[in-house]
């Protein structure tokens, strides 16, 4: 399904431009089907390029394996796929005490984030010209991307959105989408500061690759809990051959208030994380030894985004931006859903982005709400805080009955959306009015 779409929409759509904060996941997805539909998308990134990191995303059930169908990368990602691996808790000898299927965590396709960026990325540098008009008037652009630089300031006016950037040129766009994860800044600049909308779950997560001197400490997959701690090491297979690869550290733990250290400090990061694990057992220190050496660090509260409205005026949020989880909460999918059903909505709604964000966030909001429940629980799963209700965790961990339970119930949250199908509709509604 990667024929060229036409109809009503990609003739409202032509000349139509659009700012996308954020390249990871939901901004490169939402670019590809934008240009399919004949508007000009441009994605802006803080980073100066794509990210990279060593760390996995997971797609389960029907309607996210649909939606990378219907884009044309479903092929792509399962030749990337990192292959789940299974995790073994154990106590402080290293002796076995439970153990996570790799479907749990891996759900039906994982993949490692930089991998499926790099995917949707150059996928939306190719994504097939919508008509855009009468012949001679033009085809829909190719995404653009603007690396190293983060809007400064949005005023809407008659004419668009007016957008500042720290270091670009001003420019004005028809329309502004903030894909840029749960420290939005868009949702900052459009809608209120961050503690407005998002909640903290009381715990944090941690990862990092571990230094090849490491790999006997990487070398299977293990998480060692005490109360209120999670330290968990082990090997992605999909990184098994990378040159100095030795595996990767993962961390969770509970703190009921928001630690004070600055989460654009890597050393301020580094030294919290160090502090919550001081006088852990088994291999612990050693583990967080390597963490001081770590440049790839990945460090953040697990937290929920809740936001009243994902649209105000000419402006949007998709995806974490709009209803972050941190872990969970299937995120990833839903953010690939969310950019399918936005584009798709802009597409079919003549140029009234107003109809299509209430659409947009109408078929999604009862989708991802469930979902979002999942991050509520992550760290209460994986790090409990007492040593009964870690005991309790290995024991249902130990009934196969309880894990196809729980794997259930994530794959029916997963598939708990009808999606129309969006390219199809366009093309057949040329002349014509209504929506699916």
């Amino acid at each position: 399904m990667t024929g060229t779409a036409t109809g009503r929409g990609a003739v409202a759509a032509r000349r139509r431009t659009v700012l996308i904060s954020g390249a990871s996941v939901a901004g490169p997805a939402l670019a590809y089907w934008l240009a399919r539909y004949g508007y000009r998308p441009t994605v802006i990134e803080v980073a100066p390029a794509l990210r990279g990191g060593g760390f996995a995303v997971d797609f389960r059930g029907a309607a996210h394996v649909s939606v990378l169908d219907r884009m044309g990368v479903l092929d792509a990602v399962r030749r990337r796929a990192a292959g789940g691996s299974p995790m073994t808790f154990i106590d402080a000898e290293g002796c076995q005490l439970a153990a996570l299927p790799p479907e749990f965590a891996g759900g039906e396709l994982e993949i490692l984030r930089s991998d499926l960026s790099r995917i949707l990325h150059g996928h939306s540098l190719h994504a097939p010209a919508a008509q855009a008009g009468p012949p001679g008037r033009g085809t829909a652009s190719p995404a653009e991307y603007v690396f190293g630089d983060s809007i400064r300031s949005l005023t809407e006016g008659d004419d668009g959105v007016h957008v500042t950037f720290d270091h670009g040129a001003p420019r004005t766009f028809d329309l502004v989408v903030g894909a840029d994860g749960l420290h939005s800044t868009v949702r900052r600049l459009a809608f209120g500061p961050e503690e407005d909308f998002v909640s903290h779950l009381g715990y944090y997560v941690a990862g990092w690759d571990l230094p090849e001197d490491a790999s006997d400490l990487g070398a299977r997959s293990v998480g060692y809990s005490e109360p209120g701690r999670l330290a968990t090491v082990g090997r992605t297979p999909r990184r098994a051959d990378d040159p100095g690869y030795a595996g990767e550290a993962f961390c969770v733990f509970a703190s009921g208030r928001e630690l004070p250290c600055d989460r654009r400090d890597p050393h301020s990061r580094k030294k919290a994380i160090a502090e919550a694990y001081a006088g852990s057992g088994w291999r612990t220190p050693e583990l967080i030894d390597t963490l001081w050496a770590a440049d790839d660090l990945y460090f953040d509260s697990i937290s929920r985004v809740d936001v009243p409205h994902w649209s105000t005026g000419r402006t949007v949020l998709l995806g974490d931006a709009a209803h972050g989880a941190t872990v969970g909460g299937m995120g990833t999918g839903s953010a690939l859903v969310g950019a399918y059903v936005l584009a798709g909505e802009l597409a079919l709604a003549d140029g009234d982005h107003t109809e299509a964000f209430a659409r947009y966030e109408q078929r999604m909001r009862p989708y991802v709400t469930p979902c979002q429940e999942g991050g509520r629980g992550t760290g209460e799963f994986l790090a409990p805080t007492t040593q009964e209700a870690i005991n309790a965790r290995n024991a249902a961990l130990n009934d196969p009955a309880t894990v196809q339970a729980m794997l259930d119930q994530g794959n029916t949250l997963s598939a708990a959306i009808s999606l129309p199908d969006y390219p199809s509709l366009l093309a057949a509604s040329s002349g014509s009015s209504g929506h699916p």
